[in-house]
C-alpha cells in the first residue's frame, strides 16, 4: 500500500523509511518502529493495517547507518546478523531517526509512536527523548528496563508477554515500580505475540493489545 521515501536526520544522515497514507479520513500520524529484522514485509503489513484505521504511517529503517537496506528472515543465521546490527546501532542514532520521522508527520497533526521488540525499546526512548509526540505504545521492549530512570514526555502504555523467555517478569516489575502511573499490560503469551511467526504469534493477545493501542491513541491528546 505504501512506498519508500528518504528522511534526512538532524545529523545530516539520509535514511529510508516506509510510508503509507491513511486509507480514509486522516486522524493522526504514526511512527512504527521495526523489530530487529528490519522493515520487513510483516512491518509493512502492520503499517498498512494502521493506515486502514486512519493513520499516516512511517517506519524508518533504523539500521541504515550501519547497513543499508537490511532485511532478513527468522533463521538462526539471520537472527545472529540482526542482533549484531542492533548492537552496532546506538540508541542516540535511533532517536534521531525517530525525531526525523516525527518531524515529517508533525505538520499534519498529532503524532504517535509504536514499536515491537527492538522497536518497543526504541519507542520508550523516543517517548523520553523526542519532541512532538502525543502518545506511545511499546510492545515487549527488552531494554526498557535499562532506561527506566528516564521519564516519558508523553503518555505511554506498555505490553509484555508473561511467558516471554527474553524479558523476565522481574524486569517488568522494575519498570512498573519506576513508573507507577504508566499502564503496563501483561498477556498470557510469549515474546513477539504480535509477530507473523507462527511460533510466536498469539491471536488473543495480539488482538487485545492492538485494540488497546488504537483506543489509547484515540483518547489521548488530539486526533
Amino acid at each position: 500500500m505504501g512506498n519508500t521515501i528518504e528522511l534526512k536526520t538532524a545529523d545530516g544522515t539520509t535514511i529510508d523509511a516506509y510510508h503509507v497514507k491513511p486509507g480514509g479520513t486522516r486522524i493522526g500520524g504514526l511512527v512504527l518502529l521495526m523489530e530487529i529484522f528490519g522493515v520487513t514485509k510483516h512491518i509493512k503489513n502492520l503499517c498498512d493495517e494502521f493506515s486502514k484505521a486512519g493513520y499516516e504511517v512511517i517506519s524508518p529503517a533504523l539500521y541504515d547507518r550501519v547497513e543499508k537496506n537490511f532485511e532478513c528472515d527468522y533463521s538462526p543465521a539471520s537472527i545472529e546478523a540482526a542482533l549484531k546490527l542492533r548492537d552496532a546501532n546506538t540508541y542516540e542514532n535511533a532517536v534521531l531517526d525517530c525525531q526525523a520521522s516525527i518531524d515529517f508527520l508533525a505538520s499534519r497533526g498529532a503524532v504517535y509512536v509504536t514499536g515491537f521488540c527492538y522497536g518497543g525499546s526504541v519507542s520508550w526512548a523516543a517517548a523520553c527523548r523526542c519532541s512532538g509526540l502525543t502518545a506511545a505504545s511499546a510492545y515487549y521492549g527488552r531494554q526498557i528496563v535499562d532506561f527506566r530512570k528516564e521519564q516519558p514526555q508523553c503518555p505511554i502504555i506498555l505490553h509484555y508477554g508473561e511467558n516471554d523467555d527474553s524479558i523476565p517478569m522481574e524486569d517488568v516489575r522494575l519498570v512498573e515500580e519506576a513508573h507507577p502511573t504508566v499502564p503496563v499490560y501483561v498477556y498470557d503469551a510469549g515474546h513477539g505475540f504480535q509477530s507473523d511467526r507462527p511460533s510466536h504469534y498469539d491471536r488473543e493477545a495480539s488482538a487485545l493489545a492492538w485494540q488497546r493501542t488504537i483506543d489509547f491513541f484515540a483518547t489521548t491528546g488530539k486526533v
